[in-house]
């Protein structure tokens, strides 16, 4: 397993990224290479603060950083050096099998299209893996693709099935079109189209979920354009950590309640745990020629050692071909779909 990681493009600086590769590579001796891309001075440096000497590490310098700042396409374009574009090529050139960043979401979904996309996947999706009540659930798409017709939301709903399945063990996972309610007559024109076509899939098909749905764990996969998918996943982060700014404020109000808060100790470090984004280590970019997996802009050592572990489990698992195999089965059963010279074309881009 080779994995190539953008360094540079976190809040925290290359340090912080690298001690999260550090402790990556401590806890799985499986990952043949980790290719540290990103300035080679700020790396030697970071190397030596947290000792790490690693015959599995090598070092690509690049000379540019996409910032936040940066307009996706045009950063891409501008910025051919940067870290995450030579972080993307070492994956398209055959050299890595996975590439992690924590940089500019928009530039990382824009330059791993040069991957190509699979056989058969007309757009690829950010899928976020979330806390429910008793298991997780994906969520796709988080971001990749602010407007979409029915069929991509159908191929979405496969391979977020195909995810589910190799990546949470969920044998025969519950698929929903994530709608404003779960009544049939409910949604608009591209909830209606989506749904219609996953019903004449192999899919674990429920209908439409509704935000009530989401963690009540009613649904393993949730399937909805990136506008309204990304929307989900912010609110819901959001939400989180309302609820444990709220908690804390709560529980330390008074004596009793702090006397409370320590007897009770041991079920809100779970509760932490449980809703703890960075053991998730970040969201995958599926449909593409590669693994691809965006780490929060934030994220420290553990969320980045948590995101090479995800990027070596989809390597192992081989989803890519897995997905392959499948969505040709799914276009298989859409063809009259994807024939139908009727099909509307796309009014907007990707970001």
């Amino acid at each position: 397993m080779r994995i190539a990681v953008d360094v540079m493009g976190g809040d925290h600086g290359c340090g912080v990224v690298i001690e999260g590769i550090k402790q990556a590579l401590a806890a799985d001796r499986g990952i043949v290479n980790i290719f540290l891309v990103g300035d080679e001075s700020q790396i030697q440096a970071a190397l030596a603060k947290c000792s790490l000497n690693d015959s599995r590490v090598q070092i690509l310098h690049a000379s540019e950083v996409l910032t936040m700042d940066d307009k996706p396409l045009e950063g891409i374009r501008r910025k051919k050096d940067s870290s995450m574009v030579r972080a993307i090529e070492l994956v398209r050139h055959g050299k890595a099998d996975a590439v992690i960043s924590p940089g500019n979401t928009g530039a990382l979904v824009a330059g791993s299209m040069k991957l190509g996309r699979l056989e058969g996947v007309e757009r690829p999706a950010i899928a976020c893996r979330m806390p429910s009540r008793s298991q997780d659930f994906i969520l796709l798409d988080a971001g990749a693709n602010a407007v979409a017709e029915p069929l991509h939301l159908a191929q979405f709903a496969v391979m977020g099935s195909v995810y589910a399945r190799e990546m949470l063990g969920i044998a025969r996972p519950r698929v929903g079109v994530l709608s404003n309610g779960s009544e049939e007559s409910k949604g608009n024109d591209l909830t209606r189209g989506a749904a219609r076509l996953c019903a004449q899939l192999d899919l674990n098909f429920k209908g439409y979920a509704e935000g009530f749905d989401l963690f009540n764990d009613a649904v393993d996969v949730v399937v909805a354009d990136g506008f309204t998918g990304n929307i989900v996943l912010k609110t819901a982060e959001s939400l989180g950590y309302a609820m444990m700014h709220l908690l804390k404020s709560e529980l330390t109000a008074t004596p009793l309640r702090q006397l409370g808060a320590m007897i009770a100790r041991g079920g809100f470090r779970g509760l932490k745990r449980r809703m703890d984004p960075e053991v998730y280590g970040g969201a995958v970019l599926l449909g593409l020629n590669g693994v691809v997996i965006k780490a929060h802009g934030s994220s420290r050592e553990r969320a980045i050692a948590s995101a090479i572990r995800v990027a070596a489990e989809e390597i192992g698992h081989g989803i890519n071909k897995i997905v392959e195999k499948e969505i040709a089965s799914a276009n298989t059963k859409l063809a009259p779909f994807l024939l139908d010279p009727a099909r509307p074309a796309l009014s907007g881009q990707q970001p």
